[in-house]
């Protein structure tokens, strides 16, 4: 698959038209935009939507870390060569302050249903703001886009429970609502229902973006969970392996926030990594992690690397800020390389190592990877053509676009479910 970059011109007047028209819809006023959907007839939205060549999609994606909501505004094209996708525009409006730390308290074991209700309104609400910012961007309007995948912003994901569950929040009819658009969101329960684990589930679109004929590639993403897309040469679905990794930015963010009392929600371009040594001993003890050492499939979260995990860390270790995020910063660089060369490196001759996620702009992180795999050529995938910030939310764009025309969304390689079935929950505005 080809991608564009995304335009850095202007928006043109109709963009600034539909930019006004987002912020009224984001103070909540009624949207003749969303009536416009009825007037194309009786004919069903699924068959509609489905047996276009063309769509403008936006995808949506809020990570573990919920510093941003990622929006890409995405045209994909189906043609005989497959999908093809040219990205239009690419936004990341930053989380306020409050609905973070509102959301961040939900991952712990105390949170309370009524704050669950009001972080998935207020959520959909900032989806929305940010949609429509993306589609401002692209000098489109909202009348002018087909569908909206948003991801949400998970809050639990538990594939080892009993009963196994996951919970994204972000109210999609919100959404739906405030943009006029289409929206499809809810995707991993589908997954879970069919036996798998409901993650990773961006595989399938990255196998339509970054599969080559002839390579076998790695496609690396560093959020607050690290996980990997195995595609072999000319890889069909049941050829993609994934799974996650372990940690990535999840304990580092946890770590500086608690270590500074809140006053610092990372470690800026891993300069406080960088000042300190690893702690050998922690760093054994961390590397026998039960989730290191499960096969495939395999999916993690917060839960298990997030602020409660470094808490007890904490307690136990008496290290100083720097010796922790440096040894905290080792330990996510060498999951990485043990989970690749435990599962895929003695399987396949990759020709490299492509990286997106907010991780690659951690240079002390992509240095200590860099060291802890020098058998692979570490590069962003950008080199590929798609921007390493907009991957996910463009990803998100092509399930739904899978979605509406009624095509499974989920890699069984990756997820362990029995069946490849349709992802998502459609909402019209």
């Amino acid at each position: 698959m080809r991608a564009a970059s995304a335009t850095g011109a202007p928006p043109a007047p109709a963009a600034r038209r539909g930019a006004a028209a987002g912020r009224s819809a984001a103070a909540g006023r009624a949207r003749p935009a969303a009536r416009h959907r009825a007037a194309a007839g009786a004919e069903p939205l699924l068959l509609r939507l489905g047996r276009r060549r063309r769509l403008r999609v936006v995808g949506l994606m809020s990570g573990t870390s919920a510093d941003a909501i990622d929006a890409a505004v995405v045209e994909l094209r189906r043609d005989a060569g497959g999908l093809r996708q040219t990205l239009l525009a690419f936004h990341s409006l930053a989380m306020p302050p409050s609905l973070r730390r509102q959301v961040l308290r939900l991952c712990l074991r105390s949170a309370r249903v009524e704050e669950l209700c009001q972080a998935n309104m207020a959520l959909g609400e900032a989806f929305a703001q940010g949609a429509l910012a993306a589609i401002a961007a692209s000098g489109l309007t909202p009348q002018q886009i087909d569908l909206i995948g948003s991801h949400g912003q998970t809050v639990r994901h538990l594939p080892a429970g009993d009963p196994p569950s996951t919970l994204q929040i972000g109210e999609p009819a919100v959404i739906a609502q405030r943009t006029g658009i289409v929206t499809v969101a809810d995707f991993r329960p589908a997954d879970m229902a069919a036996g798998g684990q409901g993650a990773p589930l961006v595989p399938a679109a990255d196998r339509l973006l970054f599969a080559h004929p002839r390579q076998a590639r790695l496609i690396l993403n560093i959020g607050g969970i690290a996980n990997v897309t195995v595609l072999p040469p000319a890889a069909r679905p049941e050829d993609v392996v994934a799974f996650d990794l372990g940690p990535g930015n999840a304990p580092l963010d946890a770590a500086v926030q608690q270590l500074t009392g809140g006053r610092r929600a990372c470690d800026s371009g891993g300069a406080l990594a960088r000042q300190g040594a690893v702690d050998r001993r922690l760093l054994d003890e961390l590397l026998r992690h039960p989730f290191l050492h499960r096969p495939p499939p395999k999916s993690t979260g917060r839960e298990e690397f997030g602020a409660e995990f470094v808490r007890g860390l904490l307690r136990r270790w008496r290290l100083s800020p720097a010796d922790m995020l440096a040894t905290l910063t080792e330990f996510t660089a060498a999951a990485i390389a043990h989970g690749l060369r435990a599962h895929v490196l003695p399987r396949l001759a990759a020709a490299g190592l492509w990286v997106a996620g907010g991780g690659l702009r951690n240079p002390e992180l992509m240095r200590r990877l860099g060291q802890a795999l020098p058998e692979l050529r570490v590069a962003s995938t950008a080199e590929l053509g798609v921007p390493p910030e907009a991957r996910e939310a463009i990803a998100f764009a092509v399930l739904a676009a899978e979605t509406a025309a009624g095509r499974p969304g989920n890699v069984t390689g990756a997820t362990g479910a029995r069946r490849p079935v349709v992802l998502g929950k459609i909402v019209p505005p």
